[in-house]
């Protein structure tokens, strides 16, 4: 992957008289805010039960900090150092930041009132209570009370701030209370209490027959859903903190700082090394966002800003408790009343009739759509391998593993088990990078051959290969997903996944590793698209076939289903697909920077967004072909960073059944969805679909849970 040669010209983008224009494109980072608000609008619909509803709201507040911490750090890097420029829409660094800002006003009114008005009456209702500490009872208290002197008091650490205390540092996320205490002699002083993160957010409340059960030793009943917040019962207890002293206030606060780790490995010896000095200094970086409550006076606001250098437009105030990303823990609650009901994803019938799947894949290749199809078969294709007297080497790439993962176990025992295995651990995997340097020791430690990527790039290929001795010589089994290797998150994601024999697939498979452990100037595949040598302009050069078949025979259509398009080149090759008459419907489900439904540009394009109980997260690229119908899936979606900095991979799916299902009963199913799906309209805002009078109401999730199972 070390040839990083100019792409060849294509027809279709030579001439864009035209499609230049700033208004033809959406900003990036809007478009990303209106994602974000599609799953604010999940919170908001009293249709989904209630603490699917809780999830949604911690969603949008994790999505925010990540936000924070990765483009709007970037965006004042760039306006403070003037490099930034302004993107395909026209705006600058600076600009950007203003335009969030005004968009965020109106998410955080929406979020505070789903929160006050719609999910706290809803959860009092259901019985889960979560109080202010005003509202304890007397006995309450004196419980609380003990669990503080108990538990919290230990932990806390009051960091004074005077002429002879610096400033304390305040790290990312960390929750804190800003305390103002009379001094006898000193007078005003100001000093920082830490929030500990090693307890629950939501402090429980025991009931009198918890407490009663306790006391007998019989534990409690599983059913304490009553609360109080930690920062509460730190705050009504300060004065144990500071003994002698008064106590006149105390004020929630919380800061965001740049998590965008930025590695120079052309001068790093040890990248593993140079990654955990990296992330030690995460903490250490310049805050982007402060967050205070609504009660904070403004003397206060000015110490914490003044000292944490940001400006004015970066200090957010809320109504609502700080962090609401802690209300994942009612998510943890034993009541199933107020879930989802629970689903069992199906094994394909074709991996039943064999006790080996190595077999199976030798007949045919086999298709899996997670989380309706189980994870588990990539697993026994991993332990099967393992455990094979005639595999030879396993290969591998891993960017995003769970912990505990049976996919690193099944690796180790192969090695264990005498197998060659390599294994790519992408370190740069945007906070998972601490994760992946414990594995990556962790397989190293057996002997396993792992290597941390290549220079200058991500690896977000997602990729297995077994090699295996058989009668008529070498065979190469693989496995090609949309997904990570990750059994967690197969239960939330939508993800395809695909076995394979096909000789020409497996040798570029084959081609592929050896580029990625060695040293290869290969950039011709049979069969694979691979970024960022190809990927872009094989993409390009489809787009421009079917507008020639278009032109002759008038049946040209494209669809295709990702999670972001950004890449201005191939929005501009779509825009002249679309101008050419071809069909094309786009099922992007964040960041999409296309101008839908515009005169004489994208008339013929339609873009949806699905938001449900499950992420979106597969890619399929699909082109009619005059009938010949190409579907190609894989890791890459239509941004920069994917075509240009990243090791990407897109694989044919030419199996007739597996392909046509793709197009029937994903794309397809996902195209008629009527209740969960938006439309992007030309101003850059979504609509949410109805079903019109009389057409079958379509949820294209739910729709997959009832009938996947057949099509297996």
């Amino acid at each position: 992957m070390s040839d990083h040669s100019p792409e060849q010209h294509n027809p279709a983008v030579e001439t864009t008289d035209g499609l230049e224009k700033v208004s033809l494109f959406l900003n990036r980072e809007l478009s990303w805010l209106q994602f974000n608000l599609r799953v604010l609008e999940e919170a908001e619909d009293q249709r989904l039960p209630l603490l699917e509803r809780v999830k949604f709201l911690t969603i949008f507040a994790t999505n925010l900090d990540e936000f924070f911490m990765i483009r709007v750090s970037g965006l004042r890097r760039q306006a403070a150092a003037g490099t930034g420029g302004t993107t395909p829409d026209g705006m600058t660094p600076s600009e950007q930041i203003v335009a969030i800002n005004r968009e965020l006003g109106v998410h955080f009114e929406r979020y505070e009132r789903c929160w006050r008005q719609e999910i706290l009456p809803r959860l009092r209702e259901a019985g889960i209570r979560i109080l202010h500490y005003d509202d304890l009872t007397v006995k309450e208290r004196e419980t609380i009370q003990q669990y503080f002197q108990h538990d919290i008091f230990p932990v806390l650490t009051p960091l004074a701030f005077d002429p002879t205390h610096p400033f304390p540092h305040i790290s990312n996320l960390s929750f804190n209370l800003a305390v103002l205490v009379k001094d006898p002699e000193r007078g005003d002083c100001f000093a920082r209490v830490k929030v500990p993160d090693v307890f629950p957010r939501l402090v429980p409340i025991p009931t009198d027959e918890d407490t009663a059960l306790q006391q007998m030793g019989l534990g409690g009943t599983g059913r304490v859903q009553r609360f109080v917040w930690l920062d509460e019962v730190i705050a009504q207890n300060l004065d144990d903190l500071f003994p002698g002293l008064e106590v006149a206030a105390s004020y929630p606060f919380r800061v965001t700082r740049d998590a965008d780790v930025a590695i120079e490995e052309d001068e790093a010896s040890d990248l593993i090394e140079a990654m955990e000095e990296q992330l030690d200094q995460r903490d250490f970086t310049s805050a982007v966002r402060l967050e205070v409550a609504a009660t904070t006076p403004d003397h206060i606001r000015e110490i914490l800003t003044r000292n944490l250098q940001l400006p004015p437009y970066l200090v957010y105030t809320n109504n609502s408790p700080i962090g609401m990303a802690g209300l994942r823990e009612l998510y943890a609650l034993e009541r199933p009343d107020l879930k989802d009901p629970p689903f069992l994803p199906s094994v394909p019938s074709c991996l039943g009739k064999s006790n080996s799947l190595l077999a199976t894949i030798r007949e045919q290749d086999v298709l899996l759509y997670h989380p309706y199809d189980s994870f588990m078969p990539i697993v026994e294709f991993l332990r099967e391998a393992a455990h094979d007297p005639d595999v030879l080497a396993i290969k591998q790439t891993l960017y995003r593993v769970n912990p505990k993962s049976p996919i690193i176990d099944a690796l180790l025992e192969a090695r264990v088990n005498g197998k060659q295995v390599a294994v790519l651990v992408e370190l740069k995997a945007r906070f998972d990078e601490e994760n992946n340097i414990e594995w990556a020791r962790k397989l190293e430690d057996e002997g396993v051959h792992v290597v941390y990527g290549v220079r200058g790039l991500k690896t977000h290929a997602k990729v297995c290969l077994v090699i295996r001795r058989e009668s008529d010589g070498i065979r190469r089994y693989v496995h090609l997903g949309t997904g990570n290797y990750n059994v967690v998150t197969s239960r939330i994601y939508t993800d395809l996944s695909y076995f394979t024999c096909d000789p020409a697939i497996s040798h570029d498979v084959s081609d592929l590793f050896n580029s990625l452990t060695g040293y290869s100037r290969n950039n011709a595949y049979s069969k694979l698209l691979v970024a960022p040598t190809r990927m872009r302009q094989q993409l390009l050069d489809r787009i421009e076939r079917e507008v020639r078949r278009h032109r002759q025979h008038g049946d040209g259509y494209i669809a295709f289903k990702m999670n972001a398009l950004v890449d201005r080149q191939c929005i501009q090759a779509l825009y002249q697909a679309s101008q050419a008459g071809v069909r094309i419907d786009l099922q992007v489900r964040g960041i999409c920077c296309l101008r839908p439904g515009l005169p004489g540009v994208s008339e013929t394009i339609t873009v949806t967004s699905v938001v449900g109980r499950f992420l979106e997260h597969a890619r399929i690229y699909y082109f009619r072909h005059g009938g010949e119908h190409e579907v190609l899936i894989g890791s890459a979606d239509l941004m920069p960073r994917n075509l240009d900095h990243r090791v990407e991979l897109i694989a044919p799916i030419e199996h007739p059944r597996w392909r046509d299902l793709i197009i029937s009963d994903i794309l397809g199913v996902g195209l008629r969805d009527n209740m969960q799906a938006r439309r992007l309209l030309a101003d850059g805002t979504y609509e949410r679909l109805q079903p019109a009078t009389g057409e079958a109401v379509v949820n294209s999730q739910q729709w997959l849970l009832d009938h996947w199972k057949s099509r297996s």
